[in-house]
């Protein structure tokens, strides 16, 4: 799976420490690359306010495309 910084993601893996649900939109906003690959990711309410940021890894979450509806 290929993700860039700015790609929106589903997020595939409940993160109650940061009251996150399984399903939670969020945005790419940096990509590491060492020690291993990992992405923080940024999720909003519909507001535009930062509800969390995220240190996630590819088995966390899941590209989104613009005709899913979850």
């Amino acid at each position: 799976m290929d993700v860039n910084e700015l790609d929106v993601v589903i997020l595939t893996t409940p993160l109650p420490d940061e009251g996150l649900e399984a399903g939670a939109i969020g945005t790419v906003v940096h990509v590491f690359h060492t020690p291993r690959t990992a992405y923080e990711v940024e999720f909003v309410d519909d507001e535009g306010t930062t509800t969390a940021m995220a240190t996630l890894t590819q088995d966390q979450f899941r590209p989104w495309t613009p005709q899913q509806t979850d």
